[in-house]
This record gives structure tokens, C-alpha cells and sequence, in this order.
């Protein structure tokens, strides 16, 4: 009898288990319920924020953070308000989002930050609103590059000159082997906002013979492009 009613158990948990693999495939299923922070995430207050910072509406980005908006929400791209509002150069959706604490550092799927942005537009106005963050100029981008390099390559005169007086390191090297110096000849034309962006630099301290990987300096870059201004400008 002892040996009926073990055997009567054991088929009885075989079947059991039986069904739940063919139920559940053999996985236990996932819980349905999203945590609070994917929650936030998808909350209309965070939804009308990315909005809002997106096209400049200051209005709106006050009233989403008064209904309770998630400050660092992101965007499928997690691209945050701030990165948001710097990309498109909306200054005072910008404005507000510093004044409340936003993050100048928060990165995207991309290796961008509020920050390194504002080198690629090129926009002073959103360096200077950014500052007061005290965003760190060391991050790089997906390139290995902060955000003089790709403002010098742009040809941005005026970002370049405002930016080497917040102490960022103008010899530094990306992962083309190229600092900004070099992407200055080697991307540019040659031509006068160029001309001032090697100006600026080499007061700022660039190194005019540090070379790229095939070691050739920016000096001789500029005499095999025939840019022959730039080449006064660094044989001085």
C-alpha cells in the first residue's frame, strides 16, 4: 500500500509538471507589471516634457515639471530634455531645465551629452546656459572627441574662441588620431573662418607639429592642401 501511494504521488507531480511546460513552454513567465522607473517613463508629464524641451516651449517644460515630471526622463533615444532642448538650440527651454537641476552629462545611445552638442551646432548662447551646470569637458563622444574638435572641423569661429576659455584641452586626441587642430585642415576648406579657428587654437596653446597616426603634423597638412594662410599662421 505504502509502495501504491508513493508511486500514486510521483505520476501525480510528473504530470503537474507535464502541464506547466506545455502552458508556459518551459519559462516561467515574465512579471506583466513594468517597474515604477519604465512607469515614469511612459507618463504623460514625462512624454510632455521631451516635448516640450524639444521645441523650445519654456511654458511647457515648467508646467510638466510642476505635474510631477521626471527631470532625467528619456526619449526612446535616451535622449533627456536637456539633450533635447541643447540639440535643437532652445536656450530658454534650456534655461529652465539647468535652473532645475538637469544634468549637462547624461548620455545618450549615441555617446552624446547636452554638453558635447553644443560643440556640432556650434551654439554659444546654449555653452553659456550650460556652464553654470559645470558640465564635465572631458566626456568624449562616440568618436573619442570632445566638443572643440567637432566645433573646429564645423568651422564654428565664435564657439571655438568662447570655448578654449573654459579650460577644455585643445591638444586633445580622438580616436582618429586627429586633435582639433588637425580636424581644422584636414575637414575644413582653407578658407577665413577656418583661418580664424587656427588662429585661436595656437593661441590657446594647440600644438602645431603634434602629429596624426601617419605622423604628419597639421603644418604640413596645410602645405600639401595648399592653405597657404594656415600655413603662415602655424610657421609663425
Amino acid at each position: 500500500m505504502k509502495r501504491r501511494t508513493l508511486l500514486t504521488l510521483a505520476l501525480t507531480t510528473l504530470l503537474t509538471l507535464a502541464l506547466t511546460v506545455a502552458v508556459t513552454g518551459g519559462c516561467a513567465r515574465p512579471d506583466p507589471t513594468p517597474s515604477p522607473r519604465e512607469d515614469r517613463m511612459t507618463s504623460t508629464a514625462d512624454q510632455q516634457l521631451l516635448a516640450a524641451a524639444s521645441t523650445g516651449d519654456a511654458t511647457g517644460v515648467r508646467t510638466a515639471l510642476a505635474a510631477g515630471a521626471d527631470l532625467e526622463a528619456r526619449d526612446a533615444r535616451r535622449r533627456t530634455a536637456l539633450l533635447l532642448a541643447a540639440a535643437n538650440d532652445q536656450v530658454e527651454a534650456a534655461r529652465v531645465l539647468v535652473e532645475a537641476g538637469a544634468d549637462p552629462d547624461a548620455l545618450d545611445d549615441q555617446h552624446d551629452t547636452p554638453w558635447l552638442v553644443t560643440g556640432v551646432t556650434g551654439s554659444v548662447a546654449m555653452l553659456e546656459v550650460l556652464l553654470p551646470a559645470e558640465p564635465d569637458l572631458t566626456i568624449v563622444n562616440r568618436y573619442g572627441g570632445i566638443s572643440i574638435i567637432p566645433a573646429s572641423e564645423r568651422g564654428h569661429v565664435d564657439y571655438v574662441r568662447r570655448v578654449v576659455r573654459t579650460g577644455i584641452n585643445v591638444n586633445h586626441v580622438n580616436n582618429l588620431g586627429w586633435t582639433a587642430l588637425l580636424e581644422c585642415v584636414l575637414l575644413g576648406d582653407g578658407s577665413g573662418a577656418y583661418q580664424q579657428i587656427a588662429e585661436i587654437l595656437v593661441a590657446a596653446g594647440a600644438r602645431v607639429h603634434l602629429p596624426d597616426r601617419e605622423g604628419v603634423d597639421a603644418l604640413e597638412h596645410a602645405r600639401r592642401r595648399g592653405y597657404d594662410e594656415i600655413v603662415t599662421i602655424l610657421s609663425r
